[in-house]
């Protein structure tokens, strides 16, 4: 590492932004963790509190902030379906609101910045899997719009400060990521499914359970986070991240009742609005530019997850 940055990880308590953050810390940087605690929490960063070069701030992104940093990294956004469809305005005001004021102060900075994208904005892909030239196929007007357009328009504001101001940017689009700190109610396939084998509960599969999704270890896609900013200024992205192993929604329950020795047994219940049906990323370009793709494939990946969930449950 050439020298300490000092960096702004917007949405740092969340599961995905407090491992960023120890990975940050670990390479020697000093790391400012913003969160509003919507849906991250103080427990995420708990081990991180003590540490000198590391400052928790208590901000919505949706408001500006002020700040001296060389890096700025927005993961700020609630990101389940449970989360952002609680407060739809929010959630959109935190997209496009937040993604103005934190390359506001990016621009102000000169700081390179990451803007964690998402494969929702592919909607109900026609093409499959997705490539990063696809357009995409998104309601916009549906009970899933304000996070898959929130998104969309992040990621417009994004290269038009580039293309207007020559800013630095890296856009990543994140596939169904999975790990532990997790939030155990936040709806996602992964983590309900966990927690309903763990407690012995019907497991709930939406549909006839065949619609696909690919699931990518936390470890993984913090690898990808790293290896985009890090990588040279012309890349800008956006740059799929994800793991392209594709399976079914019945056999990923099908699998967590057998790693967790459950009795749970799986129910079928009407398909959500818009729900997408397949979803698999191409990481083609983040294997040429990157040097990245994901080595941790789902059962590994599940064994690492359970034990965190099973602590949970049970309150030690």
């Amino acid at each position: 590492m050439a020298y300490n940055r000092g960096i702004l990880v917007t949405g740092g308590a969340g599961f995905l932004g407090s491992h960023l953050c120890e990975r940050l810390l670990g390479q020697g940087h000093s790391v400012i963790c913003v969160d509003n605690f919507f849906t991250g929490t103080r427990e995420n960063v708990a081990q991180l509190l003590g540490h000198p070069r590391f400052e928790l701030i208590r901000h919505d992104v949706t408001f500006p902030l002020y700040l001296e940093v060389d890096e700025i990294w927005n993961l700020a956004c609630p990101a389940s379906p449970i989360h952002y469809q609680h407060d739809p305005v929010a959630t959109t005001k935190t997209s496009v609101h937040g993604a103005i004021n934190m390359l506001g102060l990016a621009k102000r900075t000169r700081a390179k910045i990451f803007q964690a994208s998402t494969s929702e904005v592919y909607g109900d892909p026609a093409v499959h899997p997705q490539t990063e030239d696809y357009w995409g196929n998104v309601n916009p007007i549906g009970p899933r719009s304000c996070y898959d357009e929130g998104k969309r328009c992040a990621e417009t504001l994004f290269f038009d400060y580039h293309r207007q101001h020559r800013m630095r940017i890296k856009v990543a689009r994140l596939f169904n990521t999975y790990g532990p700190r997790m939030h155990p109610g936040d709806g996602r396939v992964v983590s309900n499914f966990i927690v309903q084998a763990l407690r012995g509960e019907d497991i709930t599969v939406y549909g006839e359970g065949t619609q696909t999704r690919s699931f990518c270890y936390v470890d993984d896609m913090i690898e990808g986070f790293v290896r985009l900013m890090n990588s040279p200024d012309e890349v800008t992205g956006p740059i799929n991240l994800g793991n392209p192993g594709e399976f079914t929604i019945r056999e990923l329950a099908e699998k967590v009742i057998d790693l967790t020795g459950s009795k749970s047994k799986i129910v079928n219940k009407p398909l959500p609005a818009d729900d997408p049906r397949q979803r698999q990323p191409d990481i083609g370009r983040a294997r040429a530019l990157l040097d990245w793709q994901p080595t941790i494939q789902l059962e590994e990946g599940l064994n690492r997850t359970i034990p965190y969930f099973d602590t949970l449950l049970r309150g030690a």
